[in-house]
């Protein structure tokens, strides 16, 4: 089975009646649940969140974790710089990442990805299509060419995050913006994947797409080993060097 953390800032769900209502034990919780929906026999999930001793992300937990999902939005700057630099070296050797909606600005993403990560937002739950562009990537493999969201936060370029290695979607909304919203890169030994669906008052993570683009990135990003070591080691020749 694929060990999966769930991991979320857990903060609006708490504190605003309308994301109670809609995830009310959290937006972790709620894509545990829809995933177990889809291959409850697949995955063996744990939920950790900020609030958690060490965020919920103890040397334990991260040893045993082959795919970490985050979410954050307004409390990036409460995560210990000393978690976030052990959930990149993980990264590094091997971990899968996968950022949804706002962590694009989370620090161990904005540490993977080397750039400022921001882009252009607006917040009143419109109405977007989100279209593949690539067909033959594992994670858009089962997934229609477009599919609809009812309502969702515009994020718009310029996204300053590195050119991707795959660029998988790229959302079209009401207001006329697009958004590069599914993309993909290498760190290290490890995979990372950017999503944007998932605003805290939008249904999106009922959306059995986004479920299930999730699950395939979960499968892709999974190392299937254990972490592999980081060395920069002076290495003796091979061969024998004639001198």
């Amino acid at each position: 089975m694929i060990r999966v953390t769930i991991w979320n800032e857990f903060y609006h769900e708490k504190t605003e009646e309308n994301v109670k209502a809609l995830y009310p034990n959290g937006l972790h919780a709620t894509i545990k649940e829809q995933l177990e929906k889809i291959a409850a026999d697949e995955y063996e999930i744990r939920l950790a969140d900020i609030d958690m001793p060490e965020h919920g992300l103890t040397d334990d937990v991260l040893n045993n974790t082959d795919v970490l999902i985050w979410w954050g939005h307004c409390r990036h700057g409460l995560v210990d710089d000393a978690i976030a630099a052990k959930v990149v070296d993980h990264v590094h050797r091997g971990m899968g990442f996968i950022a949804l909606h706002s962590s694009h600005l989370s620090k161990p993403f904005v540490k993977l990805m080397g750039t400022p990560c921001t882009l252009r937002w607006r917040c009143i739950d419109e109405h977007a299509r989100m279209w593949k562009v690539d067909r033959t990537h594992p994670i858009t493999r089962g997934l229609p060419d477009s599919f609809e969201l009812e309502a969702e936060e515009m994020y718009g370029e310029p996204f300053l995050i590195p050119k991707p290695d795959d660029l998988l979607w790229v959302t079209w909304y009401a207001g006329g913006e697009i958004c590069r919203s599914a993309c993909t890169y290498e760190r290290g030994f490890g995979k990372v994947f950017y999503f944007q669906p998932g605003h805290e008052t939008c249904p999106s993570y009922y959306n059995p797409y986004v479920i299930q683009i999730i699950k395939n990135a979960i499968d892709w990003a999974n190392p299937g080993q254990d972490r592999i070591p980081l060395c920069c080691d002076s290495q003796p020749p091979f061969e024998k060097i004639e001198k």
